[in-house]
Formats: C-alpha cells, sequence, structure tokens
C-alpha cells in the first residue's frame, strides 16, 4: 500500500532513488547544522537508509521539491524486522514549515499501515530526536510521541599506540571473515541483545543481508572471542565515522548472559581501541542505551570514553 502526501501547493512529492543520495544528504546536513552545530550524517549513511534491505523506497519514502527544484523535505518509514516496531523520520527545510504536519501524518499512517500489513494489530513508532533540537521535541510531543529512552554517543580518544590487552587464561578471538565465525557473532548478538530497547530477533541471512549491503561493513573487524572453545562475547566495528572523523564505530557489542561480570565487555572495547588506534584513526564511537539493561554506560566510561552527543528515542503506540 502507497502512502500519498496532501501536498501543499508549489510542491512536487515523489519517491526516492538511490542517485538521491547527495541533495538528501545536503538537506539533512544543513538541519542538523541548525540543531547541533555540524553535520551528523555522511553519503555513505544516507546511501545505506537508502538501500537498507528493510526499506521500500516505494511505500516508504518521501522527497518534496519546491518550484525552483531544491529539495526542502525528507521523510520515511523503516521496519524493524517482523516486529511492531517501525523508525520514521520528517527532515522538513526551515524555508517549507508547511510541510511539517501533511509528513508527520504520512509517516505515521505508513507505520501503522506496515504492522497491519505484518499481522500486527498496532505499530509502536520511534522517532530518534537530538537532544538539543526543542522544535521536533515540541511537534513530536504535539502529536502524541513521548520520550522513550536515550542512547549516549561516547568517543575514546587515541593519541600513538594503545596496546592490546592480554588473553583472558582459555579465550581464542577470531575475525568474521568466515562463514562460521560471522553466524557465531550473530548467535551471541541475539543472546546478548534480547533484552534491549528496540530488539527484535533477526535471523542469520537477515542481519547478515542488513550488514553486509553497508558500504561501512568490513567483516574483517568483527571480532568473536571463544571461551575454552564456546562463542561468549562479540564487537563488530563498522567504517561509519571514518570519512568525516576518521575513527573507528562499535555497532554492536554483546556478551552472552551467562558471562557477564567477568571483563569480557572491557577487553573486546580496549581490543577495539588498539585495532583502531593501529589503523591510523584517532578515535572510536559508539551508542549506548541509557537505560539498558546492563550497566553498559558505566562500562564504557570506566575505559577512558566521553560523552558527545545524546539523542532521545520518542515513542508513539497507535
Amino acid at each position: 500500500m502507497k502512502t500519498t502526501i496532501p501536498t501543499p501547493a508549489g510542491y512536487l512529492t515523489r519517491r526516492p532513488l538511490a542517485g538521491d543520495a547527495r541533495e538528501i544528504h545536503e538537506l539533512i546536513s544543513l538541519c542538523d547544522t541548525q540543531v547541533i552545530g555540524k553535520a551528523d550524517m555522511t553519503l555513505d549513511d544516507v546511501a545505506d537508509q537508502l538501500n537498507d534491505s528493510s526499506f521500500d523506497g516505494e511505500s516508504d519514502g518521501w522527497l518534496v521539491h519546491d518550484e525552483s527544484g531544491r529539495l526542502v523535505a525528507w521523510a520515511w518509514a523503516c521496519r524493524k524486522g517482523g516486529s511492531d516496531n517501525v523508525d520514521v523520520d520528517v527532515v522538513v527545510h526551515p524555508a517549507a514549515p508547511d510541510l511539517t504536519g501533511p509528513l508527520w501524518d504520512t509517516v505515521t499512517e505508513r507505520a501503522r499501515q506496515i504492522t497491519t500489513e505484518l499481522g500486527h494489530d498496532r505499530a509502536v513508532v520511534d522517532i530518534g530526536l537530538y537532544r538539543e533540537d526543542s522544535g521536533k521535541r515540541a511537534i513530536a510531543a504535539s502529536r502524541g510521541f513521548a520520550a522513550a529512552t536515550s542512547f549516549i554517543r561516547l568517543r575514546a580518544d587515541h593519541e600513538g599506540t594503545v596496546p592490546r590487552p592480554e588473553l583472558p587464561a582459555g579465550m581464542t578471538v577470531h575475525d568474521g571473515l568466515t562463514e562460521e565465525v560471522r553466524r557465531q557473532g550473530h548467535a551471541v548478538q541475539q543472546a546478548g541483545f534480547a533484552e534491549h530497547f528496540g530488539f527484535t530477533p533477526k535471523d542469520y541471512d537477515e542481519w547478515y543481508d542488513e550488514l553486509d549491503s553497508s558500504v561501512n561493513t568490513d567483516w574483517a573487524q568483527l571480532t568473536v572471542a571463544r571461551l575454552d572453545g564456546e562463542p561468549v562475547a562479540m564487537l563488530l566495528g563498522t567504517n561509519a565515522f571514518l570519512g568525516d572523523e576518521n575513527s573507528g564505530y562499535v555497532r554492536q557489542l554483546a556478551v552472552l548472559p551467562a558471562f557477564r561480570g567477568r571483563g569480557l565487555g572491557r577487553f573486546m572495547l580496549r581490543r577495539a581501541f588498539a585495532d583502531d588506534a593501529r589503523r591510523g584513526r584517532v578515535g572510536t564511537y559508539l551508542h549506548v542505551d541509557a537505560n539498558n539493561s546492563t550497566p553498559a554506560l558505566d562500562l564504557y566510561l570506566s575505559v577512558g570514553m566521553r560523552q558527545v552527543l545524546a539523542i532521545d528515542v520518542w515513542r508513539r503506540t497507535i
């Protein structure tokens, strides 16, 4: 089902194409700079979003241009696996505020349609908002959204060589260049994230396809730790912050619940820092849910990371 927008006079609405990534990136960068003082997404990030296997541009995305041909709005909805949870976003140029209401209505309705098509009787709709974005937060509140959790962006700075930590007794570490290790990484990640905010189960093929389609994924940066031969922890690093900040990014870090409290998460992080420094990167980023079911934020701060940004997730159930 395709949701259309009651576009005000003077605008043209169409579906996004892969070739629109640069124009979308320019609009997002302009809006982000007004809120947090800098661009926060790279062109590769936008290309990945358009190429996400969970996103159907023919049904889930909208571009709006003004009479001069300038892109003035970008809106989308994207399912999370087969769950009743849908991510949305609305980005509107400051010169086109009259598009805001129709686009919020459109993505919310599309979220409801997505979950109905998946067989659910409700839609849990999430939107990520910079803490500094008072305008967008007010819009979210006026439309029935409420703050649900916060994701904190943390950074570790690297100066010169960072030593690798010693392997704990009985531990071996393996990279993700083989399918066996990738499958083990997936299994640990699914078990380790099961109680986290917004988690939706994914089988191996869906997990692999989503990551492999990203230009930022480098399977050599997947690390699986085995303790006495059993996979117990995983860390997936990517190149998401390489182009703009020459930094590494920890996209996923998980320890099996039965093996928590043994310092495995700290070991995996310190190893990732050492590997990023060896690659010539000046830092390592990650995001953590401040309301995580495990005390992850304290762990990250204890290894020298510092908070650089907060993104709040606002949620509405319809």
